[in-house]
């Protein structure tokens, strides 16, 4: 089913390749700016010096076009007939062949273990088998909630044909891009840097010693619509290194060359100039708001994707604004990221019975969904909606960011406080058991609802726009070739309050049915096949929800306490879900960290994987560190967060270019290192390490500090190109260069018992309002460790903390540098204060 949607999809961005993960790549992973000026240098200078010339008697000029499959061919997605492209996949299992790959821990390398395909991992057994046989490696890259993979293996994998030319001309490789990104980098690189665009599955040939040959993502197993087969490539690359191998490799190693050399760039000064510091901001929002959406929200057109560092940014600026007295131009921020928030929690891309969103909308008015679910995007969101209900007090907001927790607690959560990563948006069909199609699990006949739903049945249609013929009718582009006929995606077309004033009904009572209704519904829900798990745990991911997990704890406090709660939602004690967040750490601290090399590795399922932790994995769960201590976590939290930045320092930054690689260079077999600034689906690590540097500078004093503020001072030169000539591509950056930019620091420090009630009350009061400029410190003055930790480290807080000890209540001091204001103690005069311009 996603197939041919996926397949306008792209067409409508104009993208190279007909899958939902190639577009997720464009917009999360392309390069943009950084590779345009080599494309052409690179073209010219490989035709001249492996003399790929039209006339050129190697026959190989046709294989670089077709290995970027159907480059631009499918502008014409008619053309793909919707019963070639949408199948089902099979979910018996034979297991008449085993291969290397049964050993492994990937939930994506375990889908592929049964292929007749002899497997490798990636790693030097089969880099020597390759060089061993003199023969090219096939890379095939992916993860196990991708339709577009299931689809290749399906078609190519599990064929004993297709697997005899593999075994006998090759030697494959898999490889999963979310346990290995760093490999995934190298090679994803390449072909975009050839065609423009990527996408998963990736499909990649190598020479023995890994350079790149050709490659392309999705391929058909057989010739079709003027566009060669998987089988013909294979054919045409194994006639071509038996041919003309040493120009292949020479190929291969030149692209290296040339994108090693387009990526290393360096700071041109130590510092940012003022002028860029003080417009990235500005220019990155205002190119938002000319591709909002004001009819459907969000930004840009279809598909649309909720990436959520553009709202993060808008809301950082509309708080700027307000402080500089511009409320005008604030209430516009807010208006376009309030309704892109609304119109996205009331679409199909959000899971109204489950709760949590699904990957991106096919259409433009949110409705009709990619059906995976990811862990990195349900963290990001959470943040953002909390971050609006802390401005507006809109009970909206926190209601959504309490289904998008409350679903990952329910779901996603192990039994040892692990977070997993994703669903698949494939599942088995309740009527074909030994099938799967997309969205299986999440759609609705009209009949199918009025028998769970009963007597309400008639209100619930109205609200979610359930109709008998199918309800994806939208757009042109939700559902093209009927293949969700008399199929319903639940969407409110609808204000709750307009459709309970229209039935004479208390809002409290219609909102309660919708409640008792989704209930019902997710129990017969559960009664289906499930979606696969992939229940593999990521440092960088586990991160980003920790983070959303802490903040929620204290934010969600402000609610009304008479606040009554309808499912999915589940009504958590607020308090719990700072639990959530430190069990997770917990998680990582005994699983993924080695406190004798004080390194992580990036994943674990039943283990750790042998993948280190990339930079990544260490900025993003810094982040969360900061944000569990902050929002009232203990001093261990902080003190780990320390030790992580001096370790990320030493491992991965330029100590003389400036900014961080995005691996540690420790591993021969990756051959580029590269310095991620794109804030995609996920923030760049560099992104995230410049605001961590931003907020460690401002906890701390002395040669600490400058040493935080230099550094986010270098990072930020690296990408002055960037922040000036496409600040859009990096709003999380923009961020980071305004935030180092003001003058003085914020701090509040909150002087008393942890456990005591008033310390809770102050936590609450001092996040209550929207401040991302402000650091929170709270230390017991009776507590040995803390005291240490802050004479160490800021001897002022010490000084404060002794200075101003309480016995039976909390001191909160607010502060500019450390030059502190007046001691308050009551919570609501602390509140005031702080939203006061004088703080």
């Amino acid at each position: 089913m996603a197939t041919t949607r996926s397949l306008l999809a792209a067409s409508a961005i104009s993208h190279p390749h007909p899958t939902h993960a190639s577009i997720n790549t464009y917009f999360a992973t392309h390069p943009n700016t950084l590779l345009k000026p080599m494309l052409k240098r690179f073209f010219i200078s490989s035709l001249n010096r492996t003399h790929f010339r039209p006339n050129s008697p190697l026959k190989f000029r046709p294989i670089l076009f077709l290995s970027s499959p159907s480059l631009s061919s499918l502008n014409r997605p008619t053309t793909m007939a919707a019963k070639d492209h949408t199948f089902t996949t099979s979910t018996s299992t034979q297991n008449k062949h085993t291969n290397r790959l049964a050993s492994e821990h990937s939930p994506y390398l375990l889908q592929h273990a049964h292929n007749p395909v002899n497997w490798y991992p990636w790693g030097e057994e089969a880099f020597e088998e390759a060089r061993k046989r003199d023969v090219p490696i096939f890379l095939s890259i992916g993860y196990s909630t991708c339709h577009w993979c299931h689809v290749m293996e399906v078609e190519s994998f599990e064929d004993d044909g297709v697997a005899k030319l593999l075994n006998d001309w090759f030697v494959s490789i898999k490889v999963d891009r979310e346990e290995r990104p760093d490999v995934d980098k190298v090679y994803m690189t390449y072909v975009q840097a050839l065609y423009g665009g990527g996408g998963w599955p990736l499909s990649v040939f190598l020479s023995p010693d890994l350079k790149p040959l050709m490659g392309g993502t999705y391929f058909p197993p057989d010739d079709k619509y003027g566009r060669p087969g998987f089988k013909t490539i294979l054919r045409k690359v194994k006639e071509a290194w038996e041919s003309k191998k040493d120009v292949l490799v020479k190929s291969g190693t030149f692209a290296i060359e040339q994108l090693s050399e387009a990526l290393s760039i360096s700071k041109l000064s130590d510092k940012l100039s003022e002028e860029i510091a003080q417009s990235a901001l500005h220019k990155c929002t205002k190119s938002l708001a000319e591709s909002y959406d004001p009819k459907y929200g969000g930004f840009g057109s279809a598909p649309k994707f909720p990436r959520p560092s553009e709202p993060h940014s808008m809301i950082y600026q509309l708080k700027k604004l307000t402080e500089l007295g511009k409320t005008d131009e604030a209430e516009k921020h807010l208006k376009m990221v309030s309704f892109s928030l609304q119109c996205m929690a009331r679409g199909g891309v959000h899971d109204h019975v489950g709760g949590g969103f699904h990957r991106y909308s096919v259409d433009e008015c949110w409705h009709v969904p990619h059906f995976e679910k990811m862990l990195y995007d349900q963290g990001q969101l959470a943040n953002v909606y909390l971050d609006v209900f802390s401005i507006t007090k809109d009970m909206f907001y926190s209601c959504v960011a309490r289904d998008i927790l409350d679903y990952l607690k329910r779901d996603m959560i192990g039994n040892n406080g692990e977070i997993f990563s994703a669903e698949d948006a494939d599942s088995a069909e309740s009527e074909n058991p030994t099938t799967k199609k997309e969205g299986a699990f999440y759609v609705w006949t009209i009949s199918e609802m009025e028998d769970i739903v009963g007597e309400h049945a008639s209100l619930f249609k109205e609200h979610y726009y359930i109709k008998k013929s199918g309800n994806c009718d939208l757009s042109s582009m939700s559902d093209p070739h009927d293949e969700f006929k008399g199929k319903n995606v639940l969407i409110e077309r609808r204000s709750t309050n307009e459709l309970a004033s229209k039935l004479g009904m208390p809002l409290e009572n219609y909102q309660e049915i919708l409640g008792v209704c989704r209930k019902k519904l997710f129990e017969a829900r559960s009664k289906r096949p499930r979606p696969h798990l992939d229940d593999k745990v990521i440092v960088s991911w586990n991160g980003l929800a920790i983070s959303s997990f802490a903040r929620a704890s204290k934010i969600l406090k402000t609610e009304p306490e008479d606040t009554k709660f309808n499912f999915p939602v589940a009504g958590t004690n607020s308090q719990e879900y700072m639990e959530v967040a430190k069990k997770a750490l917990n998680f990582i601290k005994e699983n993924l960290y080695n406190p004798q090399s004080r390194r992580l590795q990036h994943s674990f399922r039943n283990g750790p994987s042998k993948a280190p932790g990339f930079l990544d994995d260490y900025a993003f769960l810094i982040s969360a560190l900061l944000d569990v201590y902050e929002y009232g976590g203990e001093i261990s939290w902080l003190s780990w967060a320390v030790e992580l930045q001096e370790i990320q320092d030493e491992v991965f930054l330029d100590k003389t270019g400036g900014g961080y690689f995005n691996t540690t260079g420790e591993d021969e077999s990756v051959l580029l290192r590269v310095k991620e600034d794109h804030d995609g689906a996920e923030p760049s690590g560099n992104s995230v390490s410049a605001i961590n540097l931003v907020r460690l500078a401002s906890m701390f004093t002395g040669t600490r500090s400058d040493r935080y503020r230099q550094n986010a001072e270098h990072l930020l030169a690296v990408f002055e190109k960037r922040l000036k000539e496409a600040p859009v591509a990096v709003p999380l950056m923009c961020c980071a260069a305004d935030m180092l930019a003001i003058p003085s620091k914020k701090q509040v420090v909150l002087v008393g018992k942890k456990s005591s009630p008033q310390m809770e009350h102050m936590l609450v009061s001092v996040h209550a309002s929207y401040d991302p400029n402000k650091i929170v410190i709270h230390i017991d003055p009776s507590d040995e460790e803390e005291m240490g930790f802050w004479k160490e480290k800021n001897p002022n807080v010490a000084a404060m903390a002794k200075s101003n000890f309480v016995t039976d209540n909390v001191v909160a001091l607010v502060c500019r540098d450390f030059a502190c204001k007046a001691p308050v103690m009551d919570p609501k005069s602390l509140e005031a204060l702080l939203l006061s311009r004088k703080a």
